[in-house]
Parts: structure tokens; C-alpha cells; sequence
């Protein structure tokens, strides 16, 4: 049988090699329940404590003292609620956000989000390399070319968590975390903060004009575009009970996941704020802004040599772990928009290449002190792209028709709405800040053209992705199975009379109409017409019959849509699902049901897209022994 346009989706599920690779339902106990959905937020936690939110950490614990520790507690807040989004839409749908979108949008609309999607995570592996390179520059006195060099070398350590399982990549990622908490603990037992100042700190307040862009900065910085596209598909590699309550469970365990993951990262950001108002404001130091320029400061203020070390041990470990969900992400985002699946190496190698050139000639031709202002160039960048990920996934997880019961309510809907808006207002005024100081920086003047035409094209297709629901009469969504929509009534049917029982094979797409047509056109008054469709899924072809899954069921209830439809018109109609390879499945279907005649839809294409679709009508044809009409 051909696949209907859109089929694929399923074929590829989202992080394929790992899906449903840790097993839940056979936890028992709260506890050992809860450990078993632990590890999806940790690795989206990095994100939130990447180098690239150092520097603006570090400019408002310098200039502002513990002033602003509000709005790290604010964009916190806004974190949990996205990613708790995020975790809801995997989960509920069984779709990652590029897969939902690919679903959602047209072409031209999803090759603009991919290009996005991707300029974004280049930007987040920009961070990465320059915070490696830092570390490696601050700890071993490397220079930064070759620092930046040496980070093509971790394409191999995702290559080795993949291989070693999901779980592995997690504990990695926590040891990871694990070290940069324990570093900046220690560094603020060593810096002796002032604990009631710190607490002052919470109450929202802006000293001046300058605190309200640093507070832009801390935001901006925040929420990644990526992790959302990452943690739609982490989620999935649970293999979770389906049932009503099983999915509820599912939902408050991933919750309670990023809660704990995302309050850590918060932690650490507000110990570099913390670290930074203890040291360098109480001194008098009040533009810190540069990470080098902290690492070197911290020795002579605090009096030892451990606090600079276990500084830049705590960077190296953000650099390294924030580079393996980054390249997740990547794959994600290729997967879900273009269907494209390549060699992790060389996906790796891809999205690091992109991030070296441009660090490598930047530091070769504008020298070292050049990277604060790339850190800052890869923030713009994210800032840019964040509203794309955000309003996308606020529509889907609203939506009741695609999430049924699990839709979001009111107030969340009233809370991630406010979220964007103030995300997204508060990046545009990061972007006019960062334009305004290019025209006055002339070594910046080859971004200014590209970047202002990328702004306008961006800001056009926000305005039409926020706007589309509204003006759509209805939603043009594909269904949730990898199948297309066709609405069209059966109401074109025509009373014929004779064989007696009539086969159909159905792939749920716009051929379906002509091929029952011609059917019904062909039944004797007491014929019955028999509607087949096989699940060709990897879990039906592994699992067959004994498969339980979202696709089925939707299938399922498709067929019955048919039969009713074919029953109203005074038809007597019945259908059979199958499960693995059409072509040979549907002979196999044949062979029990005892069929006189069988009606098949072309599979609309030639050629090439034989040998890479597969064709099913001149294989089933040759093999049956009844006659064929094909249509």
C-alpha cells in the first residue's frame, strides 16, 4: 500500500534509538517510580546554565550586587512553565515540537523554522566552544585557537553515551551538573555572602535604566529555543502506560522532574550572580563583564588559588554537557523537518563545524578579547528564534482537538501567553539594544545588512505564526496518525451490482474516494465490501497484532468512519486492519477473506521514487489470483 503523504512521521519516531528505552510501567512505588522518569529535565537543565548565561549573570552580580536575583527567580518560573509545555505535548501526542510543526505549517513555512531551528543551535554550540575554550585557556594556560580546535574532539562522547543507552547520557549529564554545583558552592562558602542581602534580593526592583537591559540579558539568555525541541522528545524515552491514569502519572513524574532539574540550574545562576555581587561589588569592581576577566579577579579578592580553579572546572563542565544536548537537539530538528536522518558523527561533526569557524576566525582575525562580544552575538541570535519555538507549542498543547483532555486550562494558557509576550518583548528590546551598538562598532559592520534582513523576514513570520489560528477559519492541521485528512463526504456513491465481496485497500488520503466509488459501482445488491488498511509502523512490523499504540487507534477509528459512511448509503461494509509490510500483508488479507474482486488506488509515482517509496500495486496484483481494478 503507499504511504500517504505525511506518512513518515511515524516511521521516524523521535530519537529513534533511544524511544521508549526506559521502562516505567514496571516501577513500583512513588519513589522508584519517580527515579525512573528522573534524567530528561537534567539534560534540558544545562541549557539554562550554559557559558552564554555567565557573562550576563556576571554583569549583574558586579554592577548590581544581589539586586536583580528576582528576575533569575522570574525567568525561572517562566522555564519550568515552557518546558513543562514541551514535556506535555511528547508525551500527550507522542510528537516531538519539529514533528508537530512539520504537521501543523506549510512547506515554505517549515523550511524557514527549520533554517531557524538550526541557526539557533549553531548559536547555542557558538557558547560551548567559547566556554570550553575559556576553561581549557583559564585551567591550562591553552591558547583559544586551540582550545576551540580541540572541541571538534567531544563529537565522539555522544557517540559513546548513544551507544552505552539513555541512562548512561544522563548520569554523564548529572555528574556534570554535579561538578558545577559543587564547584560555585564552594566558591560561595569561600566568598562569605551577605545571606540577609541575598534574601533582599528577591524583591523585584530596578536601581536604574541600565539594570532593566541587564535584566533583558538575564531573560534573553534563558530559555534556549533548543531545549524545547529537545525535551518534547526526551520525554519519549519512557515507555509509559497509555492508559488515562498512566498518562496523568506520566505528566506529574516528568513534572516533578523539571522542577527539581530546573531549581538546580537556577541555583547555579544565581551562585554566579551571588559569587560575583560578593566578590567583585563589595570590592568595588562594578563592570565585570567578561569571563576571563572574573576567573582572573577571583585568586586576588578571595585570597586563594581553589576558587579560580573549580571557576574554570565548573566552565569546562557547562561547555562539555550543554555540547551533547545540543547536538540531541540537532538531530531532533533535522528528524522532524526534513525527515532527514544522517550519521550521529556527522551530525555532530556538522553542528560543531558551524560553531568553530566562525569562533575560529573571529579570535584568529579580532583576537582573544573578541569572544565576550560573540557570547553576546550568540545570545541575539537565540533571542531571534525563541518566540518560533514558543508560540508554536503554546498553540499546540492549547489545542482540544489534538490533546483531548490533557489541553491546557485557562490560567496555564493565560500564564504561557504572558510568558511569551514578555519574552519576546523583552528580546526585541535586547535586539534594537545590540543593533544600536553595532553602527557605532565598525569591525561589526559586515553583520549589519544579513542581520537586519533576517530581522524583518522573522519578524513577518512571527507575526503570521501568532496570528494564523486566529484568522483561519479552522486549523489546517494533518491528523495526528501520519495520515492526511480527507473530509470530503462519501456521498458520491453510485448503486451498482456485481461481485459479492469486494476488497478495498484504504491508505486514508484523496485516492480513498474514487477507488470505494468504483467499488460500490461494482456490488451486487447483497455485496459486502471489505475496507483493508495495514499499520506499517516499526512497532507494527516488530510487534503485529500485540501492538497498542496511538496510531492504531486512530487507524482503527478511521476505518469505522468508512464503514458508517458506506452503511448510511445502504452498504453493508466491514474492515480488517493488518500490521507489518503492505504489499505482502494485503495478499496474506486476501487469501482469508475470500474476496471476488479487489480495488486498489494507484500509488501516484515512478521511477526512483519506486525504488525509495516502494510500490505495492504491481507486486499485490501479480501475486492474488482474483481480479484487480486499478484505479
Amino acid at each position: 500500500m503507499k504511504k500517504s503523504a505525511g506518512y513518515e512521521n511515524l516511521l521516524h519516531q523521535s530519537l529513534e534509538d533511544v524511544h521508549a528505552s526506559v521502562d516505567t510501567i514496571n516501577r513500583k512505588g512513588k519513589w522508584k517510580k519517580l527515579f525512573a522518569f528522573l534524567g530528561p529535565a537534567y539534560l534540558i537543565s544545562v541549557g539554562y546554565m550554559d557559558p552564554g548565561n555567565w557573562a550576563t549573570d556576571i554583569a549583574a552580580g558586579s554592577r548590581f550586587g544581589y539586586k536583580l536575583v528576582w528576575v533569575l527567580l522570574l525567568s525561572n518560573a517562566m522555564a519550568v512553565l515552557l518546558q513543562y509545555l514541551s514535556a506535555k505535548l511528547g508525551l500527550i501526542r507522542g510528537r516531538d515540537l519539529a514533528q508537530a510543526s512539520r504537521e501543523t505549517y506549510a512547506p515554505v513555512v517549515n523550511f524557514f523554522l527549520y533554517i531557524l531551528a538550526e541557526i539557533a543551535i549553531a548559536a547555542t554550540d557558538l557558547a560551548e566552544v567559547l566556554g570550553m575554550a575559556i576553561g581549557l585557556n583559564l585551567l591550562f594556560g591553552l591558547p583559544l585557537l586551540i582550545g576551540v580546535s580541540i572541541t571538534v574532539l567531544d563529537t565522539l562522547l555522544l557517540l559513546l553515551f548513544q551507544r552505552y543507552g539513555m541512562r548512561r547520557m544522563e548520569a554523564f549529564i548529572i555528574g556534570m551538573i554535579s561538578i558545577i554545583g559543587l564547584s560555585f558552592l564552594i566558591q560561595l562558602f569561600l566568598a562569605t555572602p551577605d545571606l540577609t542581602a541575598v534574601v533582599g534580593g528577591f524583591v523585584p526592583s530596578l536601581p536604574n535604566y541600565h539594570a532593566l537591559y541587564i535584566a533583558i540579558g538575564i531573560i534573553g539568555a534563558t530559555v534556549m529555543p533548543h531545549n524545547l525541541y529537545l525535551h518534547s522528545a526526551l520525554v519519549q524515552t519512557r515507555k509509559i502506560d497509555r492508559s488515562p491514569r498512566g498518562l496523568k502519572d506520566a505528566i506529574k513524574y516528568n513534572t516533578a522532574d523539571s522542577v527539581i532539574a530546573l531549581n538546580l540550574a537556577f541555583f547555579v545562576n544565581a551562585a554566579i550572580l551571588v559569587l560575583a555581587g560578593a566578590t567583585f561589588y563589595s570590592q568595588g569592581y562594578f563592570s565585570i563583564e567578561g569571563i576571563e576577566d572574573a576567573h582572573h579577579l577571583l585568586r586576588p579578592l578571595l585570597g586563594t588559588t581553589l576558587a579560580p580553579i573549580l571557576f574554570a572546572i565548573a566552565l569546562i563542565a557547562a561547555g562539555q554537557s550543554s555540547t551533547i544536548t545540543g547536538t540531541l537537539a540537532g538531530q531532533i530538528v533535522m528528524e522532524g523537518y526534513l525527515h532527514l536522518r544522517i550519521q550521529p558523527w556527522l551530525r555532530r561533526l556538522i553542528t560543531r563545524m558551524l560553531a568553530i569557524i566562525p569562533a575560529f576566525l573571529t579570535i584568529l582575525y579580532l583576537g582573544p578579547k573578541s569572544t565576550n562580544e560573540l557570547l553576546i552575538l550568540s545570545q541575539v541570535i537565540l533571542s531571534l528564534q525563541l518566540g518560533f519555538a514558543v508560540i508554536p507549542l503554546i498553540h499546540f498543547v492549547s489545542d482540544k482537538e489534538k490533546m483531548g483532555e490533557y489541553a491546557i486550562g485557562f490560567w496555564v494558557k493565560i500564564a504561557s501567553w504572558a510568558s511569551a509576550l514578555l519574552i519576546i518583548i523583552l528580546n526585541v528590546m535586547m535586539v534594537i539594544d545590540e543593533m544600536s551598538n553595532w553602527w557605532v562598532n565598525d569591525h561589526l559592520r559586515w553583520v549589519q545588512i544579513p542581520v537586519i534582513l533576517l530581522i524583518g523576514a522573522t519578524g513577518f513570520m512571527l507575526l503570521y505564526i501568532t496570528l494564523r489560528p486566529v484568522i483561519a477559519e479552522k486549523l489546517e492541521l494533518r491528523a495526528l496518525t501520519p495520515h492526511l485528512d480527507y473530509e470530503k463526504p462519501l456521498d458520491e456513491l453510485i448503486m451498482p451490482h456485481e461481485y459479492k465481496r469486494i476488497a478495498v485497500p484504504v491508505d486514508f488520503s484523496e485516492k480513498d474516494l474514487a477507488a470505494i466509488s468504483y467499488a460500490t459501482s461494482h456490488c451486487a445488491d447483497d455485496a459486502e465490501i471489505v475496507l483493508i488498511h495495514v499499520v506499517e509502523s516499526a512497532g507494527a512490523r516488530l510487534l503485529g497484532f500485540e501492538i497498542s499504540d496511538y496510531e492504531t487507534d486512530q487507524d482503527r477509528h478511521k476505518l469505522q468512519e468508512y464503514v458508517d459512511a458506506l452503511n448510511e448509503k445502504g452498504f453493508k461494509a466491514s474492515f480488517e486492519l493488518g500490521f507489518g509490510d503492505p504489499k505482502k500483508v494485503i495478499v496474506k488479507m486476501l487469501d482469508s477473506l475470500d474476496s471476488d474482486l479487489l480495488v486498489m488506488g494507484g500509488h501516484g509515482h515512478r521511477g526512483l521514487k519506486d525504488l525509495v517509496l516502494g510500490e505495492t500495486v504491481d507486486y499485490v496484483r501479480h501475486a492474488v489470483k482474483i481480479p484487480v481494478l486499478i484505479v
